[in-house]
C-alpha cells in the first residue's frame, strides 16, 4: 500500500485527488497539509508543516507557489519523494527544486494529464517539419478566473516542446499591443484568457501559406489532472533522488 500526503489538502485538487485517492488500489491517503482544516476529511490534517510526522512514500502537492519552499525543505529533511504540480514558481524557485532534486526523487510537471504530455510529444514532431517551412506559430490558453498565473505553466510547456524542436530559435511573445511592425519570424506568441469556470484549455497553431494546423486539448474535469497526480505519486514511491516527469510515468 503506496502511503500519501496531500500538500494543499483542503484546496479544489487537493480534494479531488483525496477521493480519488480512496478510490485507488494499492493508494492511502495518510495525512493532508493544509494553512486551515475544517475537519472534512478523512485523514488527520497539520496546518504547520512541520509537525507532520506521519510516515508516507509520496506527498503529492497542489497549493500555492509560495508554500513549495517550505515543501521541499521537508521533503529533504524527511527523504520523501514529492510529487510538485504547484505552478507559477519562480527561477529561484525552479533552482531549489533542481538542487532538492539531487537530495530526494521529485517529479515536475506543468500539467498531469495523459493527453497533454502525449501532445508534447507530437508537437516536437509537427514543430521539427514545420518551422523549417515558415509556419508561424501561436499559443492560445483558457482557464477559470480564479487562475493566479498567466500564461498558464502548460502553455509554457507547449511553447518549450515546440522551441527545442528548433533548438531554440524562438523568442516567446505575450503582448504584441504596443508593436507596428509585420511579425517576425523566429517569435512563439502566447495568449491567456481567464474567464468563467474553464477549467483549462489549450490550441497550438502552426499558421503556414494558405494552410493552418491546429492542435487542441481541452479538459472537461479536474479529475483528468488528479488521476496524473495519484500514478505519479504511487511511480515516484522508492524512486532514487533525481528529477523526474510525466514522461517517466508514461513510458
Amino acid at each position: 500500500m503506496i502511503k500519501l500526503i496531500m500538500h494543499g489538502c483542503n484546496g479544489v485538487m487537493g480534494q479531488v485527488i483525496s477521493k480519488i485517492v480512496e478510490e485507488t488500489d494499492g493508494a492511502e491517503m495518510v495525512a493532508g497539509i493544509d494553512r486551515f482544516d475544517e475537519g472534512k476529511n478523512c485523514y488527520p490534517v497539520f496546518t504547520d508543516l512541520q509537525k507532520c510526522d506521519v510516515k508516507a512514500d509520496a506527498i503529492i502537492d497542489f497549493s500555492a507557489a509560495p508554500a513549495v519552499d517550505a515543501l521541499l525543505d521537508y521533503a529533504v529533511e524527511k527523504q520523501i519523494p514529492v510529487v510538485v504540480c504547484t505552478t507559477g514558481l519562480t527561477d529561484e524557485q525552479l533552482k531549489k527544486l533542481e538542487d532538492a532534486s539531487k537530495k530526494v526523487a521529485i517529479l515536475r510537471s506543468a500539467n498531469m494529464s495523459l493527453g497533454v504530455n502525449t501532445l508534447l510529444k507530437l508537437l516536437k514532431e509537427a514543430a521539427s517539419v514545420l518551422a523549417p517551412e515558415g509556419f508561424d506559430i501561436d499559443i492560445v490558453e483558457k482557464h477559470h478566473r480564479r487562475k493566479l498565473d498567466a500564461p498558464s505553466g502548460t502553455a509554457l510547456a507547449l511553447a518549450d516542446a515546440v522551441n527545442e524542436a528548433v533548438d531554440h530559435e524562438y523568442e516567446y511573445v505575450y503582448d504584441r499591443s504596443q508593436r507596428r511592425e509585420q511579425r517576425p519570424k523566429k517569435e512563439i506568441g502566447i495568449s491567456a484568457v481567464r474567464g468563467g469556470t474553464i477549467v483549462g484549455e489549450h490550441e497550438v497553431i502552426f499558421a503556414g501559406q494558405d494552410e493552418v494546423i491546429e492542435f487542441k486539448h481541452t479538459a472537461y474535469s479536474r479529475a483528468i489532472f488528479g488521476k496524473g497526480a495519484v500514478s505519479a505519486a504511487m511511480y515516484l514511491a522508492g524512486k532514487p533522488a533525481g528529477l523526474y516527469n510525466m514522461s517517466h510515468v508514461i513510458g
